[in-house]
C-alpha cells in the first residue's frame, strides 16, 4: 500500500530545496490517536465519499484520474483524495485509515484557520483598523478635505485616551458613506503606496540580482503573491501592502531572481539567498500570518 501513497503535505504551495515535506512530516510530534482526535465532522462542499477516522466524520471529495499514486490535501475545502482508476475504494480508504492522525490534524488546522480567516473581516466603518506595512491604521473620514493623494492621508496622531500614538488614515467619505464607497475610496490610497513601495524596492534590488525589470503591475489575485516573466515584466499583488517591508522586500526579490532564473530549482533559491538570507524564515511568516478580509 505505501508504495503507491503520495501525501500533499502543505497545500498553499511548494517548499524550498532546504525543506522537503517528509522532513516537515517527520518532524511534527506523533501523539496517539485518542489526543489528536476530537469527535467532529468535516464535510467537503463537492464530497462525494465519506468515511469515519477515529470519532470523526469526513466527507471527502474524491476524483480518479491517470496517475500512479494515491494523493491527498486538506484546503480550505477540507479533504481532496486523488487515486488512479484501477485502485478500489477500499484500498483508498485503507489509506486514509492509516493517515487518520494527519488528516484530523490537518483538518481540524484548517478549520481554525477559516474561523480566525473569518474573525480579520473589515467592517468599513469611521474608526476601522487595518494593517499598514505591519502596523495598525485606523480610519478616520474627513469629507470636508480632498487630500491630494488619491483621496486619504496618513499622520500619527495622539490618543486622546491613552495618551500613545497611532497611525490615523483621513479619508475623504462623509460619515454617511456606504461600505462600497469607503472600501474603494481606502483601497485606491493602499494601491498607490504599493504601487511607490514596490517601485522603489524594485529598483534597490534589481542591481543587487544583476537583472532589470522593466514594467510593474499591480494584482488582485487570490493565491498568488506575484509573478515574473522573462520580458522583464513583474506583477505584484497590492495586497502585500499590509505585511511589514521585510516580508514585501521577500516578494520584490523573489520575482526578480525569476529574471534569472525561470523555476525554483536550487539554483533559484540560491539567487534568492544573496540577497535574502533569512528567505525561509520571511517565506514562512508570508504564509501563516492572517491578513484583512477585503468583504
Amino acid at each position: 500500500m505505501k508504495g503507491f501513497v503520495q501525501l500533499a503535505l502543505d497545500w498553499l504551495d511548494p517548499k524550498p530545496p532546504s525543506l522537503p515535506q517528509d522532513e516537515l512530516h517527520n518532524a511534527t510530534p506523533v501523539l496517539p490517536l485518542s489526543e489528536v482526535m476530537t469527535a467532529a465532522h468535516f464535510e467537503h462542499p463537492r464530497a462525494n465519499r465519506s468515511i469515519h477516522l477515529g470519532d470523526s466524520s469526513v466527507a471527502y471529495c474524491l476524483k480518479r484520474g491517470k496517475r500512479s499514486t494515491i494523493g491527498m490535501s486538506v484546503g480550505p475545502d477540507g479533504l481532496d483524495v486523488r487515486a488512479p482508476r484501477w485502485v478500489s475504494v477500499g484500498a483508498v480508504e485503507a489509506v486514509l485509515l492509516e493517515k487518520a492522525e494527519w488528516i484530523v490534524r490537518k483538518l481540524q488546522e484548517m478549520q481554525e484557520r477559516q474561523q480566525q480567516m473569518q474573525s480579520t473581516i473589515i467592517q468599513w466603518r469611521d474608526g476601522a483598523v487595518l494593517p499598514f506595512l505591519g502596523a495598525d491604521v485606523v480610519l478616520r473620514f474627513d469629507a470636508s478635505h480632498g487630500f491630494s493623494n488619491r483621496g486619504a492621508a496618513l499622520r500619527m496622531v495622539n490618543d486622546m485616551h491613552t495618551g500613545m500614538a497611532q497611525q490615523v488614515l483621513h479619508v475623504s467619505v462623509a460619515q454617511t458613506a456606504s461600505q462600497p464607497q469607503i472600501r474603494d475610496a481606502v483601497q485606491a490610497w493602499l494601491m498607490q503606496q504599493a504601487k511607490d513601495n514596490f517601485t522603489q524596492r524594485l529598483n534597490q534590488f534589481a542591481p543587487s540580482l544583476g537583472v532589470r525589470w522593466k514594467k510593474l503591475s499591480l494584482s488582485n489575485a487570490n493565491t498568488r503573491w506575484g509573478t515574473a516573466s522573462a520580458d522583464g515584466s513583474i506583477r505584484l499583488n497590492w495586497r502585500l501592502i499590509h505585511f511589514k517591508q521585510d516580508i514585501i522586500d521577500y516578494v520584490v526579490v523573489h520575482e526578480l531572481s525569476h529574471l534569472r532564473v525561470m523555476n525554483h530549482s536550487p539554483l533559484f533559491w540560491d539567487t534568492v539567498r544573496t540577497v535574502v538570507p533569512d528567505y525561509a524564515q520571511r517565506r514562512a511568516q508570508l504564509r501563516d500570518e492572517l491578513l484583512p478580509r477585503w468583504a
